[in-house]
């Protein structure tokens, strides 16, 4: 073989196996986990906003118990008026004076039961909306700094183990719990909480609150309209 022909030959292999050498080097990705859920389970910011749901829920149903009393008393008294009517020693004119009030009762019994569950609605809008800003913002400052740490860590790849597949299931169904970053992750937002407030470790996560009249589980007002089963 003539010298220029081995020459080359060896040009070509050595640049195949530097090919190779680097697509090798491409196919080995650094992938590590994070748990979103249980940074914003546990961020102190959650645990702030729980405590003010909790607060403005107590205030929202007890506004809606006194609404419930109100439409209930206006309840008897039309109960009442219904009685006063069974009684045969009462005249035309007093008949036809007490129907009248008892229509007009009847009036306000269901314009009461609109407010009550007009109120019902717009809490449970509004708190759905609080929750759901809340959750987006929260949750995009913890994907940044995670993603921080996983760039500093030199990772070409982070996992959220938290949310389920299409059928259910964890998107993994297995790692090294080396390759895990949520505490290094906990550890820095931490590092945001205020002078005094509580540690987060066991916080509940944000839900909406059912706010609903005392003596039912549906979402409709505890008064009866007249006439209704």
């Amino acid at each position: 073989m003539k010298v220029k022909t081995l020459l080359k030959s060896l040009v070509a292999l050595a640049f195949a196996g530097f090919i190779a050498a680097s697509a090798q080097a491409q196919s080995a990705p650094k992938v590590l986990i994070v748990d979103l859920a249980k940074l914003y389970d546990a961020h102190y910011e959650t645990v702030d906003q729980n405590e003010k749901l909790k607060a403005d829920e107590q205030k929202a149903q007890q506004k809606l118990e006194s609404l419930n009393a109100e439409g209930n008393a206006l309840l008897k008294e039309f109960q009442d008026l219904q009685e006063q009517l069974k009684n045969p020693a009462l005249s035309a004119d007093a008949k036809t004076k007490i129907q009248q009030d008892a229509q007009k009762k009847a009036e306000e019994i269901q314009r009461k039961q609109i407010d009550v569950r007009s109120f019902t609605e717009d809490i449970q809008r509004g708190f759905r909306q609080r929750i759901g800003s809340f959750r987006q913002v929260l949750l995009e400052k913890i994907s940044k700094t995670a993603s921080e740490i996983a760039k500093r860590k030199g990772a070409t790849l982070l996992i959220d183990k938290s949310g389920p597949s299409g059928i259910g299931i964890s998107n993994i169904l297995y790692f090294d719990a080396a390759y895990d970053i949520t505490d290094e992750v906990a550890k820095e937002l931490d590092k945001g909480r205020p002078a005094g407030s509580a540690p987060a470790a066991a916080a509940p996560a944000a839900t909406a609150p059912t706010t609903k009249p005392a003596a039912k589980s549906s979402d409709a007002p505890s008064v009866s309209f007249p006439g209704s089963k």
